[in-house]
């Protein structure tokens, strides 16, 4: 299971060389994943046909406005956990110099610069850099107007203060330009960073093995029952911390199979779906019964954003809430279509009950609702881990988009007392937060989506 935070890297191919027993296969892996979540009391169709039907067009034409496609993010900061000595971030990225004079040193011929294998290497680490490379082109207008954006962010009382936002090195990126999907990047640097995440984040204990564990030592592959026997026995609130990062990491894969690079030629490139590498990832015999689950997973994070979107509805719809870029009407128009697609996720029928977690003793509740909050911020560092820029852009805003998704819930009775008119002192949201939340959203969103297209891809092939 080759993985990679932001888009798993795999060989480029079409993946149209699909047998029948395959295509069957992979549908009926996909096909799984219907029924009860669990510590729900909701089901997956109710999310499929609240999403694709109704939520899915409005929250995508959202994030298509000025307010929510740019977004301010520092990605020259450190790693602050190991070093990362990597230019590229993909495995053999390093190549030998042809040695001086052409001296070979006795075991190459005088004509000797690369090997093959090297040589491979060189365009295998070009391709990941371009591909994952950040376009940071903005045009003039907005480039003007984010000096008033940054006036209008400074003068309100924030709650929370990113600490990017006030770095030099923190810059505006326009997500529509910079959209997540495949970019090379993989290798043992790319499966370091899940498995930091995974075992050190998930309140895990180390003689706990992680089904199909990357990084295992001989290449093992690990059964999942000991695992999931352990899962089974944590309370629910470390049992939900855990399906929310497997549902992070099964929507990322999803974002790379449905936007793969299938073709880069003189003649142009393409990018599609690519049914091969969403059977490596979701398939319930190669994975080993590991798919289904990865997809449930998925559906609970999106329970519990959709949780928090219907949650936060009273801090926009406030008079004097304002989605600041300058333009009047346009802004005017931007809140009135996040207020729609708010009192949408409203509507929904069967929405988590975020009062089951934390419910327990307070002492109790208040120390583990704590630990909880550490530990999703130490995830949210290793974000500045991550070799690829494209990449540790969306991994960085996706992790603050559900940190914020959290803060939101903790935060029910503080929104609910919040003044009409004024500011709001006991409960506020950045700019950056509001950002990256709504569109984080729309990254779950977007998956729940594609599920539906890979199904009619595979019924059709």
């Amino acid at each position: 299971w080759r993985c990679c935070f932001g888009l798993l890297g795999v060989e480029a191919g079409t993946g149209t060389s699909y047998n029948p027993e395959m295509r069957q296969g992979l549908l009926s892996s996909i096909c799984q994943v219907t029924g009860y979540l669990d510590d729900c009391t909701c089901d997956v169709e109710t999310i499929d046909t609240f999403n694709n039907n109704k939520l899915f067009p409005k929250l995508n034409k959202l994030l298509e406005s000025d307010y929510f496609r740019h977004y301010k993010v520092n990605l020259k900061k450190p790693c602050p956990f190991w070093n990362d000595s990597s230019h590229c971030g993909i495995r053999y990225c390093t190549v030998k110099p042809c040695p001086p004079n052409g001296d070979s040193g006795g075991t190459e011929s005088p004509s000797y610069k690369y090997s093959e294998e090297a040589s491979d290497h060189v365009g295998e680490c070009e391709e990941a850099k371009r591909l994952g490379a950040v376009n940071e082109s903005l045009s003039d207008e907005t480039q003007r107007a984010m000096v008033q954006w940054t006036r209008h962010e400074d003068s309100s009382d924030n709650f929370c203060e990113a600490d990017d936002e006030q770095s030099p090195d923190a810059e505006y990126v326009d997500l529509l330009l910079n959209p997540e999907r495949y970019t090379g990047y993989k290798g043992p640097e790319a499966w370091k960073i899940w498995n930091s995440i995974y075992e050190e984040n998930c309140f895990k204990p180390h003689n706990i093995r992680r089904p199909l564990t990357p990084l295992a030592s001989g290449r093992v592959l690990f059964p999942g029952h000991a695992f999931y026997r352990w899962l089974k026995g944590l309370c629910v609130e470390k049992r939900a911390f855990y399906r929310l990062i497997s549902g992070l990491h099964a929507s990322i894969n999803i974002h790379l199979s449905a936007r793969y690079l299938l073709q880069d030629t003189w003649s142009g490139t393409k990018w599609g779906h690519n049914l091969t590498e969403f059977q490596n990832r979701f398939d319930e015999v190669l994975t080993r019964g590991e798919g289904p689950k990865r997809l449930k997973n998925l559906y609970f994070l999106y329970l519990i954003e959709l949780r928090a979107m219907s949650k936060v509805l009273p801090f926009f719809e406030r008079p004097g809430f304002q989605l600041f870029t300058g333009n009047e009407n346009k802004d005017r128009e931007t809140k009135n279509q996040l207020l729609e697609v708010l009192q949408l996720t409203k509507s929904f029928p069967l929405h988590f009950n975020e009062n089951s977690l934390f419910a327990g003793n307070k002492k109790e509740a208040a120390k583990l609702k704590e630990e909880f909050r550490l530990h999703f911020r130490n995830i949210s560092r290793i974000m500045d881990c991550v070799g690829c820029l494209k990449c540790r852009l969306w991994g960085k805003l996706q992790t603050q988009g559900l940190g914020t998704a959290l803060k939101i819930l903790f935060s029910q009775k503080l929104i609910e007392n919040m003044p009409e008119t004024g500011p709001s002192y006991e409960f506020q949201l950045t700019r950056q937060e509001i950002i990256s939340f709504v569109n984080a959203f729309g990254r779950i969103s977007t998956s729940v989506k594609e599920l539906e297209n890979f199904k009619n891809l595979l019924r059709n092939v």
